[in-house]
């Protein structure tokens, strides 16, 4: 009799434990928000720079790791953020090289460089002529220069679109 005695205090206690736990999982968890970055446009520029060096020394993965960081250090940053685009786009990485940009440009929305290398990873590498099309559009009124290039592609995609 003591050894059913036993079980059944094992078992009763098992039981205990699996209601505790099922207590502890069920109990509200306050989730504290996370903390904004910190922006710090000096630490970006040396980020940048070193990302730019890791890349002119064929360490890629490293230079884009690099100018992640800067990009999210400073948004602002159109140069960097540019470079990691161009740099994500070398290593087949399209639809990352095309946030960066856009996000660039939500930050910097009148840099006229973010607007052409979107127009082209946009035309050539995903095949989304309307987005190429508005890029190349708003890299012609943002340019100091009249682009001869950009206008015939231009009117390029305005044929295949129709």
């Amino acid at each position: 009799m003591p050894e059913f005695s036993i079980r059944c205090r094992t078992v009763g206690v098992l039981v205990g434990l699996a209601m505790l736990a099922g207590c502890a999982v069920n109990a509200p968890v306050s989730k504290q928000a996370e903390p904004e970055p910190v922006r710090s446009p000096e630490q970006a520029r040396e980020l940048a720079r070193q990302g730019m060096l890791a890349h002119q020394q064929g360490q890629t993965s490293v230079a884009i790791e690099a100018l992640q960081k800067a990009v999210a250090l400073d948004p602002t940053d159109a140069a960097a953020a540019n470079n990691l685009a161009l740099l994500l786009k070398q290593q087949n990485r399209f639809e990352e090289a095309a946030g960066v940009l856009k996000t660039a440009i939500q930050a910097s929305p009148d840099v006229a460089d973010l607007h052409y290398n979107l127009a082209v990873i946009s035309e050539i590498y995903l095949l989304d002529l309307s987005a190429a099309l508005s890029h190349y559009q708003r890299y012609t009124e943002l340019a100091a220069e009249e682009d001869k290039a950009v206008t015939g592609w231009m009117a390029d995609l305005q044929r295949r679109l129709q």
